[in-house]
């Protein structure tokens, strides 16, 4: 049995890694925020600032993953002490991912930049793709925040439209290209960042099967069903000691 000295150690030590993953999720969030403003308003400085958030992104995260090692080594927290430390392992990746998606957006935004708004077309479900992914996104790491179920519950049902928006806007771009109402270039940019939103979709996902684990010590398994979407089983509806 730990002491109690062991015992308020161990607690103070997830307390810090409970506030790193809340700035770290706090960041990848304003990442893709930015990313989303400096394609939409053709701004450097938006894109500068989702750069700098990358980089902070991933400095948190080799700092989480040493702390995360650290406390598993010194503490050896078992049953959800343990499922948040895991879960915390795993997610930090792919918030990771979230800002290095983020960084990609912005990249293809300065490429982007300078042209006119008429040259570029209107892509109007990528920006529906956006809103969905970000809310997505906010979603997830809130329930993560908050130690939530239920917002999570039908995540992969929203990533089932968001991938249909995605096919969806794959075949407007043909289309415009096709026509020449976008030409080549920015269309192959859009094409990529639709993939880009598509695989953000993904990594909020991710998220929120890990928060469903951590709170009831089952990880569901996403079920492809006969049209071809998924879901993951039904979550417990009380959480696990």
């Amino acid at each position: 049995m730990p002491t109690a000295v062991e015992r308020k150690a161990l607690s103070e030590a997830l307390e810090r890694l409970n506030e790193n993953m809340r700035t770290m999720s706090e960041l990848s969030v304003l990442a893709i925020r930015k990313a989303v403003q400096a394609l939409e308003k053709g701004r450097s400085r938006e894109a500068d600032e989702v750069f700098t958030l990358d980089e902070e992104i991933y400095g948190l995260k080799q700092k989480i993953e040493h702390s995360c090692i650290e406390l598993i080594a010194l503490y050896a927290p078992v049953a959800s002490d343990l499922r948040t430390v895991t879960a915390s392992l795993e997610i930090t990746t792919d918030l990771d991912r979230i800002g290095r998606y983020s960084k990609d957006i912005a990249e293809a935004a300065e490429k982007l930049r300078g042209m006119s708004r008429e040259s570029l077309g209107k892509i109007g479900n990528l920006t529906r793709m956006a809103d969905m992914t970000i809310q997505m996104i906010e979603t997830s790491v809130h329930a993560f925040a908050q130690r939530q179920l239920d917002p999570v519950r039908d995540i992969v049902r929203t990533d089932d439209a968001i991938d249909a928006l995605h096919d969806e806007v794959f075949t407007e771009l043909v289309e415009k290209m096709t026509d020449q109402s976008v030409s080549p270039r920015v269309g192959a940019q859009y094409i990529l960042i639709n993939r880009y939103f598509e695989r953000l979709a993904d990594h909020a996902v991710n998220i929120g099967l890990d928060v469903i684990y951590m709170i009831t010590a089952q990880r569901p398994i996403k079920v492809k069903r006969q049209n071809g979407d998924s879901r993951p089983a039904p979550a417990p509806a009380a959480p696990v000691p």
